[in-house]
């Protein structure tokens, strides 16, 4: 038994050891909490949001807004620059499956690309301020930095022909020339 002076001692080997299991812990911890691949929308949440985001950016020969990684951005940002518009994503994803059901008796993921095309228009016409935001971040996601989860593979910035990443706020100068290049 050890006296009130006397510590245990770790080993060094130990100390990391104990570190890696407290970082594993947190890891699975908040992996736990989230919904399959998404941070913040349900699976169901998912495919909805794609289906009115894919009427947004269609497939054509780049791909549509979905395979762009939209919605992976539209997600992360729900858990943090966007969360205030939590509430509105969930109500207008719910009325959309609604309408979808009404008028089609199936999951707007599910409809036909002219029926998922009617549910946008009609979703355009009844909740302006829903669909708004979704185009807007559908565009943001589409044409924005890779590093914020959409336009996988910088492919919208190669579709513009883009030779670089365009940097915001900053004109590319050669600094040897003293000019703009």
């Amino acid at each position: 038994m050890l006296s009130s002076r006397e510590k245990p001692r770790l080993t060094r080997r130990q100390f990391v050891y104990a570190g890696a299991l407290g970082t594993a812990a947190i890891a699975i911890g908040c992996r736990a909490g989230r919904r399959g691949e998404w941070e913040y929308l349900s699976e169901y949440q998912a495919r909805t949001l794609a289906a009115i985001c894919d009427q947004i950016v269609p497939a054509d020969e780049f791909p549509s807004a979905s395979q762009a990684g939209v919605l992976s951005y539209i997600d992360r940002q729900l858990v943090r620059h966007y969360r205030r518009h939590r509430d509105a994503y969930r109500s207008g994803l719910e009325g959309a499956q609604a309408l979808s059901q009404r008028r089609f008796g199936q999951d707007l993921a599910s409809l036909s690309p002219p029926q998922k095309l009617e549910i946008v228009n009609s979703i355009e016409k009844q909740n302006p301020r829903f669909f708004e935001l979704v185009r807007r971040h559908t565009l943001e996601g589409y044409y924005g930095s890779p590093r914020h989860g959409g336009n996988r593979d910088a492919i919208s910035w190669r579709m513009l022909g883009l030779s670089e990443p365009p940097v915001l706020g900053r004109a590319q100068y050669d600094l040897r020339k003293g000019s703009p290049s």
